[in-house]
């Protein structure tokens, strides 16, 4: 296949800012990014609800505002939360995608990276289902390397960092339970982000 073939095949994996490879689950928490502003960051998160149960739906209920918080005890703490990422990665590596990547999805918070404040306006967030300190499967590490490498062929992309780095002290994710060796290594792997 021709350079400009496969940069035509690429294209045609996106739409608006919708990525073919995921299932579409629209969130209402997003705005607008900066006019101008280039999307050259991305900030892995990771989320489990409730802490440490994996599978179910109540990931997908707390992005698009339908999560009944009396459902768990745990939820209390996040009573009237709304939040978005832009991709969630499950523990099968399937692809859920909540806000077009051309838009600000609500997932960094208060950040900085590099000098820059406000993460939200030029970061794509990707959520992987798994725990603070607890390994991820490799299925989530071969659908990162992938999601990453379609997000390279649409956006600037220079760096990828996670929430306790664009946010320490106020965040610990993903934890010391991601490896970003085992994520570097895989074949390939774009050289050309900068890592944490």
């Amino acid at each position: 296949m021709s350079d400009s073939a496969r940069s035509a095949s690429a294209g045609r994996r996106w739409r608006q800012g919708w990525w073919s490879g995921a299932a579409r689950r629209s969130s209402p928490n997003f705005g607008p990014r900066p006019v101008g502003m280039a999307v050259d960051l991305v900030v892995l998160h990771s989320i489990s609800l409730p802490p440490g149960v994996y599978g179910g739906d109540a990931i997908e209920r707390l992005f698009t505002n339908r999560l009944d918080w009396s459902a768990h005890p745990s939820f209390e703490a996040i009573r009237g939360l709304q939040v978005s990422a832009h991709f969630l990665l499950r523990r099968d590596g399937r692809a859920l995608q909540f806000v077009s990547a051309d838009q600000r999805a609500w997932h960094a918070g208060a950040s900085t990276w590099r000098g820059r404040d406000n993460c939200n306006d030029f970061s794509i967030g990707i959520e992987l289902e798994g725990l603070e300190g607890e390994a991820f499967e490799p299925a989530q590490y071969t659908a990162l390397n992938g999601l990453l490498q379609a997000l390279l062929r649409r956006y600037p992309l220079r760096a990828i960092a996670g929430h306790e780095h664009v946010a320490p002290g106020r965040k610990r994710d993903p934890g010391p339970g991601f490896d970003w060796r085992t994520l570097a290594t895989l074949p390939g792997f774009p050289r050309t982000l900068e890592l944490p």
